[in-house]
């Protein structure tokens, strides 16, 4: 596993659960928008300086036993990372939950961990509508992926959520009759609103300064195809 690090203890990316959050460096996807930019592209980055820092975490996790209920794994993308199933397996056997943040590009991996059993939360990003998906995250997609990870989340059993950072000058109001298609009886789904932050394209700044998505409405049109929808600001 390649772990940038980690965050010994949050309230927020756990829903309900107090936790700590490990970073996986690395994503096969360029979204402008991403706000760990520097997790994403590893060509030309040494990786050694990444290696062994799963094991930190896990010795820090066996001193935290009774102190948190559970890992977030977010990234970068932690389904790119070969060891991931490995990892997830020896977090659960110390008695913690986990929650995995994932772009819905490998389902095979996703299938492979809800038929161990291994993730107890999963929150998938939904880039755009399908049609709108590669321009979005300026990589191509296979389409099929993303939906085979939509099926699976939504039958796995376990409590999961699907969420769009909304960015203006990316995103527009109709946008969101094409995500409600793709994730038609989802139990939850949240928009999160942009922050112009270290981010991947700094350039995005001044487009979405100029533009503008109406969370609200957007919200309301989700409403019609998904049970929970909220706004997280």
């Amino acid at each position: 596993m390649l772990l940038a690090g980690y965050q010994k203890m949050t309230l927020i990316d756990y829903p309900g659960k107090i936790a700590s959050t490990v970073f996986t460096v690395g994503c096969n996807f360029r979204c402008p928008f991403c706000h760990n930019p520097e997790l994403v592209d590893l060509a030309g980055v040494e990786t050694a300086a990444f290696r062994g820092k799963d094991r930190e975490f896990l010795d820090f996790l066996a001193k935290r036993k009774g102190k948190l209920d559970g890992v977030c794994i977010t990234g970068g993308e932690p389904t790119v990372q070969p060891d991931i199933v490995p990892f997830m397996r020896a977090i659960r056997s110390m008695g913690f939950s986990v929650k995995l943040d994932s772009n819905g590009t490998r389902p095979e991996v996703l299938g492979e961990i809800f038929r161990e059993g291994l993730a107890d939360y999963v929150a998938m990003d939904i880039k755009n509508g399908i049609d709108r998906y590669a321009e979005t995250v300026r990589v191509p997609v296979d389409e099929s992926k993303i939906r085979e990870s939509i099926r699976l989340i939504m039958e796995s059993g376990i409590p999961y959520e699907f969420r769009t950072t909304v960015v203006p000058g990316i995103h527009t109001d109709d946008d969101f009759d094409g995500i409600a298609d793709l994730i038609e009886g989802a139990d939850a789904y949240y928009l999160q609103e942009f922050r112009d932050v270290k981010i991947l394209a700094p350039e995005l700044v001044a487009l979405a300064r100029g533009a503008s998505v109406d969370l609200d409405r957007a919200a309301e049109r989700m409403r019609r195809s998904v049970g929970t929808v909220g706004i997280r600001k």
